[in-house]
């Protein structure tokens, strides 16, 4: 085959699948097999200082394992799609060149997306838009902007929670300063050469009830591991407040609630767990439109084990070893 001088294209192995499901232990599955080095696809856990809440990989694995893109940010900061996919990118570069397997293992899609895809050409945050937007939620509340999206964009709506302002307002902010629905835009999104190629392996439980299950035992442990505690030292920092992306994670935003005298401990505990369950229905929903995904039954033996073969076929496929 002639060379054409060009690069070889960057690729990875992203194990996604909705909150709970398991990822994380997988990909520790596979670790304990053959040599890898995780890129956290999370949202959350890029924070510094949110640990319980997040599920965050101990001090000890990740002493054990590498992992990239976790404890880079102060809660202060924001973190973007694009900005993600530029990290990832040159993570996973880097894993490649030292011969392992790079697993991309985490639950927030569009971070998948534009890895993968790259993000469409958008209009930057306008002021005076959003000012707008801020005064009507104030007058008529959240879900009375969401109905109006949904009818100038009823997919964007449809992905959207109702009690998700941040996402309500940029899909309004896009449709108000360029007159074309948001999905439509992303529709638009340049189809060139992917700056990486991701073969996806979705992690799914085997029915909603056992992960609606799982999500419950697992904040009831954050909250005895000491999650109060984590955003009472998030809150004394003094210089977060509820609209900034760190503190409206998921659990985060409720306890918060509960400490600032909004609610009772156990209607946060209600609260975020409903949350949790809503995060992971909607990321079950995005998951079925994934194209080309390879599904494996999530807290399955099975699942690991053809997980673990498939890793190692494509570590020799990538790396020649």
């Amino acid at each position: 085959m002639t060379d054409t001088g060009a690069p070889a294209p960057l690729r990875c192995l992203c194990i996604t699948g909705p909150t709970a499901c398991g990822k994380t232990e997988l990909a520790l599955a596979v670790a304990r097999e053959m040599p890898v080095e995780i890129v956290s696809m999370d949202s959350a856990m890029v924070y510094r200082g949110m640990d319980i809440g997040t599920a965050k990989p101990s001090p000890e694995i990740r002493r054990a394992v590498p992992h990239h893109l976790i404890d880079i940010l102060e809660p202060t900061e924001a973190y973007s799609a694009g900005r993600f996919a530029r990290d990832a990118a040159a993570a996973i570069a880097g894993v490649l060149e030292r011969g392992r397997l790079p697993l991309v293992v985490g639950g927030t899609l569009l971070y998948l997306r534009a890895l993968r895809e790259g993000l469409a050409p958008l209009p930057r945050a306008n002021r005076t838009v959003r000012a707008a937007l801020d005064a009507e939620a104030r007058e008529h509340g959240w879900p009375a902007l969401h109905r109006r999206l949904a009818a100038v964009d009823p997919e964007a709506a449809a992905r959207i929670a109702p009690t998700d302002p941040q996402r309500i307002q940029r899909a309004l902010e896009v449709y108000e300063l360029t007159g074309t629905p948001l999905t439509e835009l992303q529709r638009q999104t340049s189809r060139r050469a992917a700056p990486v190629l991701v073969e996806t392996v979705a992690v799914l439980p085997p029915d909603r009830a056992v992960l609606a299950e799982r999500i419950e035992r697992r904040f009831d442990a954050m909250l005895n591991e000491g999650l109060v505690r984590e955003v009472e030292r998030l809150r004394a920092r003094g210089n977060l407040t509820p609209s900034m992306p760190s503190v409206r994670a998921v659990g985060y935003r409720q306890l918060w609630d509960y400490l600032g005298g909004v609610c009772t401990l156990p209607e946060a505990r209600e609260r975020a767990i409903a949350a949790t369950r809503q995060l992971a229905k909607r990321q079950l929903t995005w998951l079925k439109s994934e194209p080309a995904a390879q599904v494996l039954q999530a807290f399955s033996l099975e699942a690991e084990q053809k997980l673990v073969r498939h890793a190692a076929a494509r570590r020799r496929d990538w790396t020649g070893i």
